[in-house]
């Protein structure tokens, strides 16, 4: 099993439970429970280690070509201190991984990746692609980096009082060589929850004094340390997809209603001639947001019926701490007469439960 640089801390918070996430030991929740550090970010701050995902830098005279090709969204009018969310894509539309690229000078970038996928993801950068022969440098610092997320309505009073720049960053933007106290951090406006919020990367071996500085910093104001569960439950509320559920190897962007960050007009890139036929032709699949109407835990996998016939499945679920009640997400057939408010029925342990359409995000912030 695979620890974070930070597991050595927090093994020892009292009422900590771990799940095994893709062979990493993480904390599913703390003290408090799922809900508990859903509510704190969503009222207050929540921090969370998530040193388990990939990080490789991308360098080079050929390096931004090379991205702009490999990715669905643009890359080339990208500017430095700025990041942006964008897929990459096989040939056949279909998704390697959803990642984020930061332009940290005019040829070098920094790419943020799944932790699930990041084996997958420098092979395919560095070999497995059409235009591999292309590749310039790609560097992987995943296991000398760590990486925490401080997320909230306060995360920017905490932060503040360490780094009073971060005021004035806008989303998606980010700045280098930030000092919180002694240690040297790259500071981003990004963030998985729904709410403001900074990424936090900094060196490995400086994650343990990080986490003690925010979380001392931070208790006064009501933050609490956060697992995966509320990662999940917030992500699920905000409509953020999750690789292997609302995105995979067998699903398109355009499938998964994320035909924003994917600019066919931008020229060519992998899976473009086949997104761009997909398109022509009327995407076959959406992605829609349900809402429980009986009662039944739905779950990832489960199929959702309509007029009696099989049209899809769920993706996530969870139990929304913020609306109440149970919320999922379905990928399922494009039809005429599917509109909100229209009831779908999901099998649940082999009944059949009632959920309707409803527009999604389920939660927005304000602001």
């Amino acid at each position: 099993m695979r620890h974070t640089p930070l597991y050595d801390v927090y093994r020892h918070y009292e009422g900590v439970r771990f799940i095994d996430f893709g062979l990493w030991e993480l904390p599913l929740h703390f003290q408090g429970g799922i809900s508990s550090e859903h509510q704190a970010v969503r009222t207050s701050a929540g921090l969370f280690d998530v040193s388990h995902m990939g990080q490789c830098v991308v360098s080079g005279e050929g390096a931004l070509a090379y991205l702009e090709y490999l990715c669905t969204n643009s890359i080339a009018d990208l500017q430095v201190g700025r990041c942006r969310y964008t897929m990459m894509c096989y040939p056949d539309g279909t998704v390697v991984d959803d990642i984020l690229v930061y332009r940290r000078a005019e040829t070098t970038f920094l790419l943020v990746l799944n932790a699930a996928n990041t084996e997958k993801d420098l092979a395919w950068i560095r070999g497995d692609n059409p235009r591999s022969d292309q590749c310039p440098e790609v560097i992987d610092i995943s296991e000398t980096t760590a990486l925490l997320a401080l997320q909230g309505p306060r995360a920017e009073e905490i932060l503040a009082s360490f780094v009073p720049a971060c005021r004035s960053m806008e989303s998606f933007s980010f700045q280098s060589q930030c000092e919180i106290d002694d240690v040297f951090a790259l500071v981003s406006r990004t963030g998985y929850t729904g709410e403001d919020g900074f990424e936090i990367f900094c060196n490995s071996d400086d994650a343990p004094r990080l986490w003690g500085l925010l979380m001392e910093r931070g208790k006064p104001l009501g933050l609490l340390p956060a697992g995966l569960g509320a990662r999940d439950s917030l992500r699920i509320e905000a409509k953020l997809p999750l690789y292997g559920h609302e995105i995979s190897d067998e699903i398109t962007p355009l499938e998964a209603n994320l035909g924003t960050f994917v600019k066919l007009d931008k020229g060519d890139f992998c899976g473009r001639d086949a997104l761009m036929r997909q398109k022509a032709e009327g995407v076959p699949r959406s992605l829609r947001g349900l809402r429980m109407i009986d009662k039944g835990v739905p779950r990832s996998g489960y199929a959702v019926y309509y007029e009696g016939r099989a049209i899809g499945t769920i993706t996530s679920a969870t139990k929304s701490p913020t609306l109440g009640g149970f919320w999922a997400y379905a990928l399922v057939e494009r039809l005429q007469d599917l509109k909100f408010g229209s009831v779908l029925t999901v099998m649940i342990n082999g009944q059949e439960r009632r959920a309707e359409v409803v527009r999604s995000p389920f939660y927005r912030r304000e602001g």
